[in-house]
């Protein structure tokens, strides 16, 4: 996706705050007027694509297609926002630990699409988030009663509530992946970190310093989550038990980066809801934001290690506007004294702007030591007789092999990583 005292030293009063408002869950208002809310919402842009053939063979072939309908049903059958609310909640996580269960080869594969998948998710979330636009409630439901629900359907099939790390005599770490993106260039695109992620989640790691838990959380491509708060709310509460965390979404073709060097800047590139944004990245206490913030990552060990096909590079382009000029420099050894950031190693786009907010978020907790920064996979492609969206199938020997490899080298890299940190 290129395209404790301390902190509150830092921070000041207003903005740790902030940033606690920012960590809490959202909570519904109260009722609106009835009848206000209870009008179903226009589908978004992301649930408009359902529609599509390939999304819809996704779902069928995978056995996610009877989740969104069943959803519909247990919401027909709720009488007041409490148990609504527990019914969203309930059927987002079923989601989440079914696609975890699945990707780990627990339980039945349902249907024939490989079990390391992370579409269904995808579409499958999105399914059930149109069942809630849609659904008309036999009782009043504010505009926000409404918005909280969706929060709670996003969080809790994401992973977010999912968090857990039982056992005090391992270490900890935290894997994050995105959802599947550009897709009106081609709708059956995956993304190979958000793979990882469901790979990933609660598997136990052997290091030379003893067992490490991994839990992960995937997030969406969306620049108003982001601005709304959703990488701290998800991240502040956990960063100060960790002992490693790594962002992770899709980069170049043919190669990892560790990205040495994150910046402050939206560059525009549209989401997933076709939506823009250019400027500073929108962060809590904008006063005390800056222009840059650095991986600490063991980038030495991790492009030095053998951990798969794909090569591991340590990425310290960035580009810049230098103190006193006007016009963008890229610099291929990192950011110079005053400037002004235009792109950090990993791009102006949301994979840059997840790993820039996550390690403002370390520095401003006060983990200066904390490993954790930002990881590009490369390019999931499909076979070479197969790369017309127009035409193409939704999957095939090349575009499999490419994600295994891919997600078990993802996995050896957080190995090395944890290893080289202790």
């Amino acid at each position: 996706m290129t395209h404790h005292s301390p902190a509150a030293a830092r921070l000041g009063i207003g903005g740790l705050a902030l940033l606690l408002v920012l960590a809490g869950s959202a909570r519904p208002a109260a009722a609106a007027p009835a009848d206000t809310a209870r009008t179903p919402r226009a589908v978004t842009v992301e649930e408009q694509r359902l529609d599509r053939a390939a999304p819809r063979e996704i779902l069928r072939r995978s056995g996610f297609d009877a989740l969104a309908p069943r959803f519909g049903r247990a919401l027909e059958g709720t009488g007041g926002y409490a148990q609504a609310e527990r019914t969203v909640t309930r059927h987002a996580s079923a989601l989440w630990r079914r696609a975890v269960d699945r990707a780990r080869g627990r339980g039945p594969a349902t249907g024939d699409l490989s079990r390391g998948d992370d579409r269904p998710l995808y579409w499958a979330r999105l399914a059930l988030s149109r069942e809630l636009r849609s659904w008309t409630p036999p009782f009043a439901l504010g505009d926000e009663q409404r918005k909280a629900l969706h929060t709670a359907l996003e969080s809790a099939s994401r992973g977010e509530r999912e968090i857990r790390f039982p056992d005090r005599r391992m270490k900890r770490v935290l894997v994050t992946g995105f959802d599947p993106f550009t897709l009106d260039r081609d709708v059956r695109i995956g993304n190979p970190s958000g793979a990882s992620a469901l790979a990933l989640d609660g598997t136990v790691v052997r290091t030379a310093d003893g067992p490490a838990r991994i839990e992960t959380v995937v997030f969406p491509v969306r620049w108003s989550d982001f601005a709304e708060g959703v990488v701290e709310r998800t991240l502040a509460r956990q960063l100060p038990r960790l002992d490693l965390f790594t962002t992770v979404s899709q980069g170049r073709p043919g190669r990892f980066d560790v990205e040495r060097t994150n910046g402050a800047w939206r560059g525009g590139f549209p989401d997933n809801e076709n939506t823009a944004s250019t400027g500073p990245v929108p962060v809590a206490d904008p006063d005390t934001r800056p222009q840059w913030t650095s991986t600490t990552l063991p980038y030495r060990q991790l492009t030095e290690a053998e951990t798969g096909r794909f090569p591991v590079y340590d990425n310290t382009e960035v580009t810049e506007i230098p103190a006193g000029g006007t016009q963008p420099v890229t610099r291929p050894d990192g950011p110079t004294p005053g400037s002004a950031a235009r792109a950090g190693g990993g791009g102006d786009y949301l994979s840059n702007e997840i790993a820039f907010r996550a390690t403002l978020l370390r520095d401003r907790l006060g983990l200066p030591h904390l490993p954790g920064g930002h990881l590009h996979t490369p390019v999931l492609r499909f076979g070479a007789e197969n790369t017309d969206p127009r035409t193409g199938t939704v999957t095939d020997p090349d575009f499999e092999r490419n994600r295994s490899d891919i997600v078990r080298q993802v996995g050896e890299l957080v190995r090395t990583a944890v290893t080289a940190g202790r």
